[in-house]
């Protein structure tokens, strides 16, 4: 007789330790990346050192001006800098060395953080280097913005990097929530001067810790920063149209549903001003929870209809958020949105990252940085233009059925996008094979 062949035993379920750990972040890109672990750490030191600033600045032109016009004058001048050497920073990123790149515009941040040292010790602050220095900080984050973005897929595997995005985001998110908090503090209890010296540490131990990491040279083919380089780039997004629906949802996103502006009059709407610290870091604590819950993002292939239907949730919970009266149930929706901006977030950087060629992905990211900075911007004119014409709260929900519209609209039209997977598309594959390729060549 001919032994039957047994059959396979059922797989144990996992534990609720085994549950709970493919929840929690993978921690991977860390372990295995040194200089992914050198690149965090110096994007946490940073993130919390900017924050202090973040807060000093306004807080200082309030001090010096009283004027709320005055204030609200730095984003006006902030945005064409951030434009014009965001779309530069991208051309540069391809053109030269990244490692250099983020280590001189690191170090130039650092300088202006001493510029406004300075001008606060001043017997009597000036108001306009507040300006200036704002400005020029927006064009050196405009360059080097794409050169942390496009540097990651060299120093982090194919497979790893949805859980890399996931890890830097929750860099950001530790630093969105805790930085305004200690910044406060500090400012409180030893003045704006000691804030900025902070900052200035904080670029400084930045600048050494981006010192150690290693080259990351141009492509030998890579041509000199140029329109030209620029437009490339363009044609290029514009081909992919999957990359092309990642920018326009998240611009359609940012424009219909984002009233950070109006929060101010909201709260008084909900007699609740004492809530409005608590209403700007709902979003971030929503997204926290979402990071520190990320292990399952790698598991995920259908990347496009992350996005849409994350960012359909993001509009979702804005409009709920607009349609209650109660402060806690504004909080919590308004946690909800930021939760889903962050899974759409994810998603679109895991496109980016896993299919942009490394030769144009510097300037693709020139562009990233257009999409989800401008938006924000536009935003919030939209959100005060429309709280002018109606009202606080039809601004807030309005704008978010606005913004679900919109995506499922952008959706229909841009088919590639939620028909993207992973494991298939051609750009994925390429860029799998390639850096499988390179990691043979080196270890050989």
């Amino acid at each position: 007789m001919v032994p039957r062949e047994r059959a396979p035993s059922p797989s144990p379920s996992p534990s609720p330790v085994g549950r709970l750990r493919a929840l929690l972040p993978d921690l991977t890109p860390w372990h295995a990346s040194a200089d992914f672990r050198r690149m965090w750490l110096a994007g946490l030191v940073t993130v919390f050192g900017s924050f202090l600033t973040f807060v000093a600045v306004p807080l200082q032109l309030k001090e010096l001006t009283g004027s709320t016009l005055a204030v609200g004058a730095i984003g006006a001048v902030e945005l064409v800098p951030l434009i014009v050497f965001g779309l530069y920073g991208g051309a540069l990123a391809d053109a030269m060395d990244r490692r250099k790149l983020i280590l001189w515009t690191e170090a130039g941040l650092g300088v202006l953080s001493a510029m406004l040292l300075l001008n606060t010790l001043l017997p009597h602050p000036m108001i306009w280097p507040l300006y200036v220095v704002a400005a020029l900080v927006s064009a050196l984050t405009g360059l080097q913005r794409p050169a942390l973005q496009a540097i990651v897929p060299r120093i982090v595997a194919h497979d790893q990097l949805p859980a890399a995005i996931a890890l830097n985001s929750l860099r950001w998110q530790v630093g969105a929530i805790a930085g305004p908090s200690v910044a406060g503090v500090v400012i409180a209890f030893s003045g704006l001067g000691f804030a900025y010296a902070l900052d200035v540490a904080s670029y400084a131990l930045s600048v050494l810790l981006a010192f150690r990491l290693a080259p990351s040279p141009a492509s030998h083919d890579a041509e000199k920063p140029s329109l030209r380089g620029v437009l490339e780039g363009a044609r290029y997004a514009w081909s992919r149209k999957e990359l092309l629906g990642t920018y326009a949802i998240d611009m359609a996103a940012m424009f219909f549903a984002f009233p950070t502006a109006i929060f101010p009059f909201l709260a008084d709407d909900l007699d609740a001003r004492w809530a409005l610290g608590l209403m700007y870091g709902a979003g971030a604590v929503g997204s926290l929870g979402v990071t520190l819950t990320s292990g399952w993002v790698s598991r995920v292939d259908r990347h496009g209809r992350m996005v849409v239907y994350a960012a359909a949730g993001w509009g979702l919970a804005m409009a709920v958020a607009g349609w209650m009266h109660n402060i806690w149930l504004v909080l919590l929706f308004l946690a909800a949105a930021g939760a889903c901006d962050t899974v759409s977030g994810l998603f679109r950087s895991a496109i980016w990252d896993q299919t942009i060629p490394d030769e144009l992905r510097g300037r693709l990211a020139g562009i990233e940085l257009l999409s989800y900075s401008v938006g924000p911007q536009l935003g919030q004119v939209r959100a005060g233009g429309t709280a002018a014409l109606t009202n606080v709260r039809t601004s807030v929900w309005a704008g978010g059925l606005a913004c679900v519209a919109s995506v499922g609209l952008l959706a229909v039209s841009l088919p590639k996008l939620m028909s993207y997977d992973q494991r298939t598309d051609e750009h994925a594959v390429r860029m799998r094979e390639r850096k499988a390729a390179e990691a043979v060549t080196t270890a050989a």
